[in-house]
């Protein structure tokens, strides 16, 4: 009887724990595990910090802080799900949340929210982490796509200094870039190693939205008007008025800036969060400016996919773990996170902090831009990383670097699309 007792209560044990890396010690203390994407260093402490903060005041639930990582976050995150050995707190994007949360594998934390973390953050942003009727996860950082230009090259050449109150158009702005070209220097450099999210994000601005969901909810891909500027400006620039380094378009972000100081490119646009970089890396003397991005017929608008904050489905606390997720996201604690990231918060209250609208290093250029930013085009599409990856990427990097014609890039991601996105959608 006490050999069967004791195997008994091994199984319960096990069911408690087994399903999530999260569980409760001898002491009966919880412990849940936070596995954080945070990779800059200012990023990282704020988020250790705040990790040690909830410790010394919850001493009833620890919270274990584990370290992941952006490049492998979707692969590594599907195998531990389907391992039974997810973290208990999952730091991801929203755009990477659709087949996890209609997978089953993250929890609905509709019910699980305070109304004061519902209520700060605005119903756009909600969106971007809503699946069928459920909310997958927290937004809690994004950033908008700017311009970083050399401020003393736009200067002297006597070009239009755009505003976010009067902005470049795209045709603008392909003319300023022109200008600024010549004698072996270029008016940008497009870093597009990863072109997808770049192209579809920024052509909101010019109203195109890529992805059209039916009155059945299918989602099919159409390639039209508006979806046609952003690619084309990108590609008459590299192509037809050498206005872009072509070496940069298989580049990522970061790769751009050595040539950026040496003087090679007037602009580099970037997500907002370059900025650390920029302060880090720039020689001494070094002028620069954050500029906002081309608009449209939508005007500044564009797409972002916020850093999110998700509970795991087999997570056995839950409660805990939404407390947890309450306390990292008060006003205060968000604004720490948004400085750390040099990214903006979604929270209403945290982006009217004074230390997000300072001048200094383009911080108010950046929350001019927020009430502008929208749900990424893709964010509700099953099968957008199977589409980005085996469709859209190549295709874009073959129309960007002159290989494929317009027309062949519309064929590619809407018939070839169409294929990938209809599987996941039976």
């Amino acid at each position: 009887m006490r050999t069967r007792t004791l195997v008994a209560v091994l199984a319960v044990a096990l069911l408690l724990t087994g399903c999530s890396a999260g569980g409760t010690r001898d002491d009966a203390r919880i412990t849940l595990r936070f596995q954080s994407l945070a990779w800059q260093q200012e990023s990282v402490e704020a988020n250790k910090e705040l990790v040690e903060e909830w410790n010394a005041t919850h001493p009833d639930v620890r919270v274990e802080y584990v370290q992941g990582s952006w490049d492998s976050v979707h692969d590594q995150l599907l195998t531990s799900f389907e391992g039974g050995e997810a973290p208990d707190i999952i730091h991801d994007a929203s755009d990477d949340l659709a087949d996890f949360a209609y997978g089953g594998y993250l929890a609905d934390l509709s019910e699980l929210l305070p109304e004061r973390l519902k209520s700060d953050i605005p119903p756009r942003s909600w969106q971007t982490v809503t699946f069928a009727d459920g909310i997958y996860g927290v937004p809690f950082l994004q950033e908008p796509r700017v311009l970083i230009a050399n401020a003393t090259w736009l200067k002297q050449s006597g070009v239009r200094v755009p505003t976010p109150q009067h902005p470049w158009s795209w045709d603008e702005f392909r003319q300023v870039t022109k200008r600024l070209s010549g004698d072996g220097k270029y008016g940008v450099a497009w870093p597009l190693k990863e072109p997808v999210s770049a192209t579809l994000n920024l052509s909101l601005s010019a109203g195109g939205r890529l992805f059209h969901r039916g009155a059945d909810g299918k989602v099919t891909v159409r390639f039209e008007e508006g979806d046609e500027v952003v690619p084309r400006t990108v590609h008459e620039q590299a192509n037809t008025d050498r206005s872009a380094s072509p070496t940069t378009l298989g580049s990522g972000g970061s790769d751009t800036l050595p040539g950026f100081f040496a003087g090679k490119y007037a602009m580099v646009p970037l997500g907002f969060s370059y900025r650390q970089q920029i302060v880090q890396q720039a020689p001494k003397g070094f002028d620069w400016q954050v500029l906002p991005a081309p608009a449209g017929a939508g005007g500044l608008t564009q797409g972002v996919s916020p850093q999110t904050l998700s509970v795991a489905e087999d997570c056995p606390y839950k409660k805990e773990a939404a407390a947890f997720l309450d306390f990292l996201l008060q006003p205060e604690n968000m604004v720490r996170l948004a400085l750390g990231d040099w990214m903006l918060p979604t929270g209403r209250q945290a982006l009217a902090d004074p230390a997000l609208r300072t001048a200094e290093h383009g911080w108010a250029t950046g929350t001019a831009l927020a009430d502008r930013l929208r749900p990424a085009p893709a964010q509700t599409v099953r099968g957008y990383p199977e589409w980005k990856d085996k469709v859209a990427t190549p295709a874009l990097q073959e129309y960007y670097s002159g290989a494929i014609g317009l027309d062949e890039l519309r064929e590619r991601l809407e018939e070839d699309g169409n294929l990938v996105l209809a599987r996941y959608q039976r």
